[in-house]
């Protein structure tokens, strides 16, 4: 029976949920992803905890998973959209990030293996705060660029990159909320430009932290939900596609407060989460 116990709690919760509500739940965070420009995955992790619950690491590992996959999907796309000559002047830009969100991917899978439950739902609840907070930021004010020396700059990207690395990998997502105005900030790209670049330097990043996942028992929850990763992939990546055609439909001025507040609602639930 003890083994029973501990081997529901390494794979995930006991409960089975039917795969046309796990495809719809992953096809509307998809839709609100997708409208705003974003894969979703930044408000998927508090479903994953609080509607279909999974425990905050084993929620981590899945959001990582489906988002590694949303972006690889999404990647060939965004380059039909924007050739790859058009970015190679702007490379340089995704190894300056690279270098620091490599290791910054590591590092916060690593503290995410070792919190405490507890600890780490308090740390996704701030991070969700933050979120929001950018979120809204970056859609009602002005993201100029920055008018900085190149070696500042390039410091200052390896340490962005850090911190953009940490904090993916401590909520399982690909990071573009927070690369793409990073880069529009630093370097001064044209947002389109900004989002592929993003996606460059968020699939290297997605796999250094997914391998330092691999090595804890936790990771087991990919193995022990199958049915469930795959239903919500396909769902998300439907309704990401689904909210890119609704791209401006609802305006920003309704969509966007409506986004913040989930969020915020979602944090606070996470928080108080046992």
């Amino acid at each position: 029976m003890k083994s029973t116990v501990q081997s529901l709690s390494i794979q995930g919760p006991a409960r089975r949920h039917s795969p046309a509500l796990v495809f719809l739940a992953g096809a509307i965070i998809g839709v609100l992803g997708g409208m705003i420009g974003l894969g979703g995955a930044e408000f998927r992790l508090p479903l994953l905890i609080g509607v279909f619950g999974f425990a905050a690491l084993q929620a981590i590992i899945m959001n990582k998973a489906m988002s590694l996959i949303v972006v690889m999907t999404a990647l060939p796309a965004r380059l039909f959209a924007i050739p790859i000559g058009d970015l190679s002047p702007y490379w340089f830009i995704v190894l300056n990030l690279l270098a620091g969100s490599l290791v910054g991917a590591w590092i916060g899978a690593h503290w995410a293996t070792r919190l405490k439950s507890k600890t780490l739902y308090r740390v996704i609840a701030v991070l969700l705060v933050l979120i929001a907070a950018l979120l809204f930021y970056t859609h009602f004010f002005a993201v100029d660029p920055l008018a900085i020396a190149e070696g500042p700059r390039t410091i200052a990207g390896i340490a962005a990159g850090v911190i953009i690395g940490v904090v993916a990998a401590l909520m399982g997502v690909a990071g573009g909320e927070l690369l793409i105005p990073t880069i529009v900030l630093l370097f001064g790209t044209d947002i389109k430009i900004a989002g592929s670049l993003s996606l460059a330097v968020s699939l290297p990043t997605m796999l250094v932290a997914f391998a330092r996942f691999s090595k804890d028992k936790s990771f087991a929850v990919l193995g022990g939900n199958k049915r469930f990763l795959i239903a919500m992939t396909l769902g998300s990546i439907t309704g990401t596609v689904i909210g890119g055609l609704l791209l401006g439909v609802v305006p920003s001025l309704v969509l966007i407060p409506l986004l913040v507040l989930l969020l915020l609602l979602s944090s606070i639930k996470v928080w108080n989460h046992d």
